[in-house]
């Protein structure tokens, strides 16, 4: 009978059998919780924090707030790239828009905007639809405004005029 109160000695284990069931209760919330999020995650953005250095290539589909260091290149088309106080980036950026409150040394192209605000270092050429540079900011390269993709439907109707000029002077004669 010795032996059987042994098991009860570690009858400490039948209040690790009643957190067992809580376990189970636990992950359904979870779950729940998750699902939740998950639209507020894709508004959310990935962040390389200030202890992070990452050298290569960095591609991908949301949005980037840089702490760290960078050194590379970073492509995120139809994003927003966002250099923090801290960070220091060495590379060329690809973006819809891109803030610069660190360092960046490389030519950045953005499809939308620019935004060099006042604690912001630019060295690099800038190549985007509109840019924002505040007074205290330090900029030193290049700019190249670019219309938003209207120059493509503007290049295309004369291709089209040219080709149907001599049909449209046929038709007045023939009226």
């Amino acid at each position: 009978m010795s032996a059987m109160w042994k098991p009860n000695q570690t009858g400490p284990t039948a209040p690790n059998s009643t957190p067992e069931p809580a376990r189970p209760s636990t992950p359904a919330p979870v779950f729940e919780a998750p699902g939740r999020p998950a639209p507020a995650v894709t508004n959310e953005q990935a962040t390389i924090g200030k202890g992070l250095y990452i050298k290569g290539e960095i591609n991908g589909s949301e949005s980037l707030f840089i702490d760290g260091k960078v050194e590379g290149s970073v492509n995120l088309p139809g994003n927003r790239v966002t250099v923090g106080r801290n960070g220091q980036v060495s590379a060329s950026i690809t973006a819809r828009e891109i803030v610069v409150l660190g360092k960046v040394r490389g030519n950045i192209s953005a499809t939308d905007r620019v935004d060099i605000r006042a604690e912001g270092a630019l060295t690099g050429d800038v190549a985007a639809a509109r840019i924002s540079i505040e007074d205290g900011a330090f900029f030193k390269g290049g700019i190249d405004i670019r219309k938003p993709e209207t120059k493509a439907p503007n290049s295309t109707p004369p291709v089209t005029v040219s080709a149907p000029a001599s049909a449209p002077a046929e038709q007045p004669k023939l009226i």
